[in-house]
């Protein structure tokens, strides 16, 4: 009897050591790739003293039509802002999505956020919320205390079903600038 108990302590192990091996993620484990990198949120008072900014409007579609506008496909929408400034930070101040009445629907950032040379950050918004409807857009602003390259601000849309998929770009356009202006934000 003493060789079964060999036995049945190999099949423990193996089975053991197998279950150790999957990469089946537990709630307790954080996800692998974050969605976002960690924000720093940045208080914004008299000694910041802006030498550039932009107002950029991202047109993006919470979807499109297909087969002769009777069909919806739905899109997820991820804006993306890259700070392109080799040495310098930029600081986001507002970033708003409005729907394709022009009414605001939700408004990302409770504080300015800081985005350090060539670094980025993103905003998701799911494919099935309809809520910006097919004219939706967000509206970012920023601003810098010294002058720098201009940031990307772009919104790539993307939606699969069945064997079908799509995906695209919308660049921002600057829609207001703030040029060499050494006045506080507060004022």
């Amino acid at each position: 009897m003493k060789p079964y108990r060999y036995i049945y302590l190999a099949i423990a192990v193996i089975i053991l050591a197998s279950c150790e091996s999957t990469n089946i993620p537990s709630k307790s484990q954080p996800n692998a790739i974050p969605a976002t990198p960690l924000q720093k949120t940045v208080t914004l008072n008299n000694n910041f003293k802006i030498a550039s900014g932009q107002t950029v409007y991202v047109p993006v579609y919470s979807h499109i039509y297909h087969h002769n506008k009777q069909e919806i496909f739905e899109l997820a929408v991820t804006l993306s802002v890259r700070n392109t400034d080799l040495t310098n930070p930029i600081v986001i101040t507002s970033v708003r999505y409005y729907n394709s009445e022009g009414k605001l629907v939700k408004q990302y950032l409770e504080r300015p956020i800081q985005l350090d040379a060539l670094a980025s950050t993103d905003f998701f918004i799911n494919r099935n919320d309809s809520s910006g409807g097919l004219g939706a857009n967000f509206i970012v602003e920023w601003v810098a205390q010294t002058e720098i390259s201009e940031p990307i601000v772009e919104a790539v849309m993307i939606g699969t079903d069945f064997q079908q998929g799509i995906s695209f770009i919308s660049p921002g356009r600057v829609i207001k600038s703030q040029n060499n202006d050494k006045r506080s934000p507060l004022k």
